[in-house]
This record gives C-alpha cells, sequence and structure tokens, in this order.
C-alpha cells in the first residue's frame, strides 16, 4: 500500500511503514497525515460497567477522533485492575471488542503491593494512584505510606506511578452548587498534592506521571521538581485548554470533572505550557456515564468525568502547528512510556495513522459521535480540521464518518526494566 498525501508519500508493508510497498494506493493528496494519536487516560470501564462506557464505543469513537491506541485506567472497570485475576479479564474482553490498539493501567491502592510484580509480568504501562478518594470504595486513594512503597516497588519494577494528584484534606464539601464544587477544589490541592508526590517520588527513585494537571500553577510545581532531577511528566487534558470554570457554571453536569475546570488564567498558563513543550502529554480523560448519573439536585452528588476521546486533536489543531500536536499525543506518549514502533510515521514503525483535511472545518454533533452517549461538552463547538481515515497498523477503521472495523484491536504488552 502507498498513501500519498500533502506532507509526502508513504509505503506500507505488512501493517508497518516500509521503504517501499506495492499494491493499493491511497490518493491523500489534499490531506495532512499525522502519527495515530495514543490516549494514555481513558475509562472504558470494561468489563462490569459497558452500559456508562465499553471498549467497542470508545475505541470507535477514539478513532473517529484520530487514535490508533488507548492506555485504560484501571477504574472504574468492575472489578478494578489491582491484580492479575482483574487484568486477564479485562484484557480479555478489550481484545474482543476494541477496534484500536490499548494498554493496561494497573492500580495502587492499601494492600496490593505484593500484586505489583504480577501485574508487571502481565505487562501494565504502569501504575495509577489516587491522592483523593476516587469516588470508587473498590479503589480506595493511596495514603503516603501506600505511594511511597508503591513508587518504589514500580521503580524496582521500573514502570511508572501516575498520580491523581489533589491534597485530600484541602477538599471539602459544603452547598450544593457548582461554584460550591469549584471552590471546595481548590488550585493549591492540586499544587500540594503535586509537590508531594514529586518528593514521594524522588525518594523512591521512580518515574512519576501527574495525570490531568488543570493549572498553570500546577505545571509550575512539577516543573520544578523536574528543575532538581525528579523524572517527572505532565499530563493535562483537552477540555482544561479549551474550557473555564463559568464554562462548568453554564453548561453543568456534563462539564463535571476533578480537578475542576479553572479561571482563564490558569488556562493560559496551560497554554503558555503547551506552547513552550513543558507539558509532555495531552490526553482526552474520557470518563463518562448514563445520562440519570448525570442529574441530581446536588452538583456534589452527579458523577464526574468528561466525555471527550473523539475531541483532543480538534482542540490542539484550533491552537498549535500539527507537529506540536503530533509530539502532544503520539511521540510523547510512546517514549515515555516505552511503546516501541509506534508514535512515529517512519520506516519500521507500526502503520498507525490519520489522514486530516486541515482546510475544512466541522461541527461536534451527537449523530457524529461514535461514544455510548451522546453527552458532550463540545456539542456545537466548530473546529479547524475533518478526519478523514484512520488506520491501525495499515488496516483502515475508520473512513469518511463511517467505522470500517470490527474488533482487531491488539494488547501491547510493555516491557518492565526490573531492578534488583
Amino acid at each position: 500500500m502507498i498513501v500519498r498525501c500533502a506532507n509526502g508519500d508513504i509505503a506500507i508493508e505488512d501493517g508497518r511503514f516500509a521503504k517501499t510497498a506495492g499494491g493499493e494506493v491511497i490518493d491523500a493528496r489534499g490531506l495532512t497525515m499525522l502519527p495515530g494519536l495514543i490516549d494514555v487516560h481513558v475509562h472504558f470501564n470494561e468489563p462490569g460497567r459497558t452500559d456508562w462506557e465499553g471498549a467497542a464505543t470508545g475505541s470507535r469513537a477514539l478513532a473517529a477522533g484520530g487514535g490508533t491506541m488507548f492506555f485504560d485506567m484501571p477504574l472504574n472497570s468492575s472489578p478494578c485492575t489491582v491484580g492479575p485475576r482483574e487484568f486477564h479479564e479485562k484484557r480479555a474482553a478489550l481484545e474482543r471488542a476494541s477496534i484500536t490498539d490499548f494498554a493496561l493501567w494497573g492500580g495502587i491502592v492499601p494492600g496490593n503491593r505484593g500484586a505489583m510484580a504480577d501485574l508487571a509480568e502481565c505487562g501494565v504501562i504502569g501504575f495509577k494512584a489516587f491522592m483523593a478518594d476516587s469516588g470508587l470504595t473498590e479503589f480506595p486513594r493511596a495514603d503516603d505510606r501506600t505511594l511511597l512503597q508503591g513508587m518504589q516497588e514500580a521503580a524496582r519494577l521500573g514502570l511508572p506511578v501516575a498520580v491523581h494528584a489533589e491534597t485530600n484534606e484541602l477538599i471539602g464539601c459544603c452547598g450544593a452548587s457548582v461554584r460550591d464544587y469549584l471552590n471546595s477544589r481548590p488550585v493549591l490541592a492540586e499544587v500540594t498534592a503535586i509537590r508531594r508526590a514529586c518528593e514521594l517520588a524522588e525518594e523512591a527513585g521512580a518515574k512519576l506521571h501527574i495525570v490531568h494537571v488543570s493549572s498553570g500553577r500546577g505545571v509550575t510545581a512539577a516543573l520544578e521538581a523536574r528543575q532538581r532531577g525528579v523524572d517527572v511528566t505532565i499530563e493535562t487534558c483537552a477540555h482544561y485548554l479549551y474550557f473555564v470554570e463559568e464554562d462548568m457554571e453554564r453548561l453543568g453536569a456534563v462539564l463535571k470533572c476533578a480537578p475542576p475546570l479553572r479561571g482563564a488564567g490558569e488556562r493560559k498558563g496551560l497554554w503558555r505550557a503547551v506552547s513552550r513543550g513543558d507539558i509532555d502529554i495531552v490526553a482526552s480523560d474520557h470518563s463518562p456515564a448514563p445520562p440519570a448519573m448525570k442529574e441530581d439536585p446536588s452538583f456534589f452528588r452527579v458523577w464526574g468525568g468528561v466525555a471527550g476521546v473523539q475531541s483532543t486533536l480538534a482542540v490542539l489543531l484550533e491552537m498549535v502547528p500539527v507537529e506540536r500536536a503530533a509530539a502532544l499525543t503520539a511521540a510523547n506518549p510512546a517514549a515515555r512510556f516505552g511503546i516501541a514502533n509506534k508514535g512515529r510515521i517512519e520506516v519500521g514503525y507500526d502503520a498507525d495513522l490519520v489522514l486530516v483535511d486541515l482546510d475544512a472545518r466541522h461541527t461536534v454533533t451527537r449523530e457524529n459521535l461514535f461514544q455510548r452517549h451522546g453527552f458532550s461538552p463540545y456539542l456545537g463547538a466548530t473546529f479547524r480540521g475533518a478526519i478523514r481515515q484512520t488506520v491501525v497498523r495499515g488496516r483502515t477503521v475508520f473512513l469518511d464518518g463511517k467505522i470500517m472495523a470490527e474488533g482487531g484491536g491488539q494488547f501491547v504488552h510493555a516491557k518492565p526494566r526490573i531492578h534488583a
């Protein structure tokens, strides 16, 4: 197969980019080719809560947004991925359902340190911990001792630790309104937790990944640790770059997330960090729930989570050059998490790509969303660029608004580097 596009031609042979190839020619000379997105932070909730999303619908939405691989978090599936039995159950479910490739996070919770080596042997991409209440009793937060010991074990196993960084003691619950919720989770809760996580990672010698940083001040806290030698990477999400807290007050439950959206000044700080290269990865933190769980007189009881897996690239293309968007969503994720042969359009790499019409614009509607529930804060928004085709290992999974595959996604096994 030969793909001819605006930014050059590439050959594909046996599912990988090659120097030469024969057969089909895809004439995409009016389109721009980018490496397929690797979304390192999704909650597809399978098994156990596929009525919230599921890998079948979630991976289709990812592909429609230009994604070719996702990393599924250890929650909100049921059971959560905190041991090898749960891992194998999830892997089997996703192999049956997903049209894109995937990796799996393991969890760090009180009492499961002894299972981490088994999870590493299974092939987890790393370990996820919450420094604040996760909202699920089956995935309790990691206190400092649990987190330190988990980081020490992860360091021994040669795998990174991802943390949800909010200081639990600084989170309140007073009132019922959206504004009450915003006030209950201040930027300070994020900043202090990032500093604490960096201190623990430094002590443990661990590789640290801060997920969904919501504020410019949070980025600064992580950069201070990086400057003194802590191996820390920074992830933010498209919704923190696109929306501000007033949008949460206007749109309500569809934008509830933790940490919450911030003011315009903090968002400006995030964009500065993106443009400077201080933020390493942009992910979706796609975390849907049935519409009924988004309805309650108290905003505190509304289930949190933004459904946006299909819109990450669209948000970035509005604001950054295509090369930067590709680094944030493909090259950097592959490099940080040791995913060999993915994330770049180079000979020998998996033929994961997306073809984008940068001259077109598209509007997000319920009809063109592929996730299980048409519940998105981006509804009605118009973005630069239109995804025309998404290819996973040489196989077209999305073409001109239609899903072209059933299953076929492969599990990508991380290779831990165990230290004595």
